[in-house]
């Protein structure tokens, strides 16, 4: 996030796009919904109608997929009625005739042929978001999951600085991440072009400060996103895979692809908390400690560094995941000493400068956003005030371009994924809660009253929902909170897994998969 959680206080409106925000980050949803009783106007566009569509001043529910072209309309309508931050794109942004020749072409009336949400309201969550003086905007993996997510980013920073909406109070681009540590890890260098401090792997300034602190030569070549991993595996490219905490026998788009890929394995090593479905297929299986059981740091999605403190012992042989891995590493010979979780983060700070003022004994006083550069820096609540990071804020133009794969006779319904309040992305831990599970015990399909009524389908009944990769029998949640044509399901099952019928298609920059848009038909069993 650009921006801090507490600002949500100050916006005149929130704009959420992607995000079914109460039940996927329900303590930002209540901020919301608090803010909107305050008198604060809140524009919503998803699929569905979500519990927060019902608190909207406007409430647009699209056609799975098309939000850059509704980005765009938006733009096109601020553009043509002159609500454009004039100043601040001339000071602070390049490339805006660019993105003005690119928009003139969304019409409202044209947006709505693609996205289904009409024109007019199109017009009125323009100028609401344009006019305010403080617009905040929103999104989760409604807006990344696509085989055009990066666009779809674009899409949103395009809008957010038209209306110069980035750089203060109140405002921003704010992406809301999907668990609870994700931020941190990205922001050590658990990505394969990055490491820590998000400094470019290949740089060879990089290279040569990342070799000297670790005293090794390292490889400069980016690595694969965890989907080419799998790709890669299938075909024998990878032959020895290491999996901590993550469960793509549920998770990843073609589970069928998946479990092919895995196999195909030489050795497959998976280190959690549980025996996830991923931890059956591995030759081995490391058991380590939960948040519970360790010390350590989370970094949550407002750049918040914070610190968790080891409760209880760990339970039978589990072990810190940073206990294990040094014990590999040394083992594979190359010697590591660390005595605890302080001296490691104590080298995230010497080798990530977002981080460099940020230590264990200043995290026993309370939290901390980086970027945190020296030791008495108080940590920084927005980001780009006064100027954004590489100097001018970059327009960056992004064309509508439907999703990869599109209904046709033979599967005739889009679907799309989503998740649920009462369970936690794959269920590792929440299917062991007996009152969560009584809550939503099982994978389910939401289907449209006139949707249903085609396909001679009640309330309760079991379907078979098929795909182009596989097929699952789940029972029919009949409602109007989506449109006809359109269904919905949540991802967090390994019995009647969405993740079957999902597509594989990848972002081409970010190699994100097209997880929330397939097509898909459903019979009555």
């Amino acid at each position: 996030m650009t921006n801090s959680i507490k600002e949500i206080d100050k916006a005149d409106t929130i704009f959420v796009i992607g995000s079914n925000t109460t039940e996927n980050h329900p303590v930002i949803g209540s901020r919301i919904k608090r803010a909107v009783k305050n008198g604060a106007k809140l524009i919503v566009a998803d699929p569905r109608d979500i519990e927060l569509s019902k608190h909207a001043t406007h409430s647009m529910r699209l056609k799975p997929g098309t939000n850059i072209a509704l980005l765009n309309g938006m733009m096109n309508v601020i553009i043509a009625e002159g609500l454009q931050a004039e100043e601040y794109i001339k000071e602070r942004t390049e490339n805006y005739d660019e993105l003005k020749e690119l928009v003139k072409d969304y019409t409202p009336e044209k947006v709505e042929e693609i996205t289904g949400i009409p024109a007019e309201t199109i017009k009125e969550a323009a100028r609401l978001y344009a006019t305010s003086e403080r617009s905040m905007l929103f999104y989760a993996m409604g807006i990344t999951q696509h085989s055009t997510g990066t666009q779809h980013v674009f899409s949103i920073a395009n809008l957010a600085m038209l209306c110069g909406m980035v750089g203060k109070e109140g405002t921003g681009v704010n992406p809301l991440r999907g668990q609870n540590n994700v931020q941190g890890a990205c922001d050590v260098g658990c990505l394969p072009n990055f490491m820590p401090g998000y400094q470019k792997v290949g740089d060879p300034v990089v290279m040569e400060k990342f070799e000297k602190a670790w005293g090794t030569k390292l490889s400069d070549k980016v690595g694969l996103t965890v989907s080419e991993i799998i790709h890669a595996a299938e075909e024998g490219k990878v032959k020895t895979l290491y999996i901590m905490g993550e469960n793509p026998m549920v998770s990843d788009p073609d589970i069928t692809h998946v479990k092919k890929g895995l196999e195909n394995l030489d050795f497959l090593v998976v280190q959690d908390i549980f025996l996830t479905e991923t931890a059956e297929l591995a030759d081995v299986v490391l058991p380590a400690a939960s948040f519970a059981e360790k010390d350590g740091t989370f970094t949550n999605t407002e750049r918040r560094v914070q610190r968790i403190r080891k409760a209880i012992e760990p339970i039978g042989q589990s072990r810190a995941d940073w206990e294990i891995i040094q014990d590999i590493m040394n083992l594979m010979g190359y010697t590591q000493n660390f005595k605890d979780a302080a001296g490691i983060m104590d080298e995230i700070a010497a080798v990530t400068p977002q981080y460099a003022g940020i230590d264990y004994q200043r995290l026993e006083n309370g939290s901390l956003q980086w970027p945190c550069p020296t030791k008495d820096h108080p940590g920084t609540g927005y980001l780009h005030s006064g100027k954004f990071s590489r100097g001018k804020g970059l327009f960056k133009p992004s064309p509508y371009t439907p999703a990869d794969e599109q209904p046709d006779d033979k599967y005739p319904l889009i679907l799309t994924t989503g998740r649920v309040l009462y369970h936690y992305h794959t269920r590792t831990m929440t299917k062991r809660v007996e009152g969560l599970e009584a809550l939503v015990p099982e994978s389910y399909i939401e289907i449209s009253p006139y949707t249903a009524g085609k396909l001679s389908v009640k309330d309760g009944d079991t379907v078979k929902v098929s795909s182009r990769r596989g097929e699952v029998a789940v029972k029919a949640k009949v409602t109007d909170r989506l449109d006809d044509d359109v269904v919905f399901m949540p991802f967090h099952f390994a019995e009647g897994a969405a993740n079957m019928l999902t597509n594989t298609a990848l972002d081409s920059i970010a190699k994100i998969p097209e997880l929330k848009v397939c097509a898909v038909k459903v019979e009555k069993v």
